[in-house]
């Protein structure tokens, strides 16, 4: 083939997506304007991005799926994207995302912080602030873990909407976050949660001491099939769960939580409250 580009899948996330999609391509025996009719996509893009010279976009990585046959899979070019795009975000997460798109029930506990898809872009960009700050990650990080989040809400927002259970614990909402205006908007947005149709949002009161089950991040999924996983995650580390043995105490733990913690109108009377006084 002339001027065909040596491809080194270890050079960087890019070129390891670019010589995936090549190698992909090749095994069906299809030439780029092949993909292109599949993907809908053109030849000379498809071209970049194998040769990295351009950059995929979500769009791109979700076509290539079609193409290929993966949707649903658990090894997809959408996956590699997100894993490629939000390098900043603990291993392992990005994959949660992808299963938590096809949920149908989704049930969160979070201590400390307002769970990510109930956050403000303002509550999330003084979170990645402060982590820029600390050193943690590099302002272009903190700016891709912000959007990561506005689309990873985004994809919540489908027909059906996935039915969206929230426990928090009370720390959740007394630690002021980026200032009174980034907490007022939080508070706004919880209570607009909290009147959706689909959801469910309690708030775990201290006073319940040792009785609250979790003491980090700890997410359930009910997928299409009615199969069960689970996602828990502490400062530095992630695991996604399949296996039913663990993931069944979680949710029998979970729904203890929910007959123990404040009413729905309990947990809003507490944030119309916090609301009228100063942070």
């Amino acid at each position: 083939m002339v001027n065909r580009k040596d491809l080194n899948p270890d050079a960087s996330p890019q070129a390891a997506f670019g010589a995936r999609l090549r190698s992909s391509r090749e095994a069906r025996g299809w030439t780029q304007e092949d993909l292109s009719t599949h993907m809908g996509v053109s030849s000379g893009h498809i071209s970049g991005v194998e040769t990295t010279r351009k950059t995929p976009s979500l769009r791109f990585a979700k076509a290539a799926d079609r193409a290929f046959g993966l949707e649903g899979t658990v090894d997809t070019f959408e996956r590699q994207w997100r894993e490629m795009q939000n390098g900043s975000l603990l291993e392992g997460f990005p994959e949660y995302v992808g299963y938590e798109e096809r949920a149908v029930e989704i049930r969160i506990f979070e201590s400390g912080l307002v769970p990510g898809p109930l956050q403000t872009r303002e509550y999330a960009r003084a979170l990645a602030d402060f982590a820029v700050q600390r050193g943690d990650i590099t302002p272009e990080q903190a700016t891709e873990r912000v959007d990561f989040l506005i689309e990873r809400q985004a994809a919540l927002v489908r027909t059906p909407p996935p039915i969206v259970f929230a426990v928090l614990d009370e720390s959740c909402i007394r630690r002021p976050i980026g200032g009174p205006d980034v907490m007022a908007g939080q508070f706004a947005r919880l209570i607009e949660f909290a009147k959706e149709p689909n959801t469910s949002f309690q708030i775990a009161p201290f006073a319940l001491g040792g009785r609250t089950p979790f003491r980090r991040l700890v997410h359930l999924l009910t997928m299409t099939d009615r199969t069960l996983m689970s996602y828990v995650e502490s400062q530095t580390q992630s695991h996604l769960e399949r296996e039913l043995s663990s993931v069944v105490p979680l949710m029998r733990n979970y729904h203890q939580l929910q007959v123990e913690a404040a009413s729905q109108a309990e947990s809003v009377a507490m944030i119309e409250e916090l609301r009228k006084g100063p942070m």
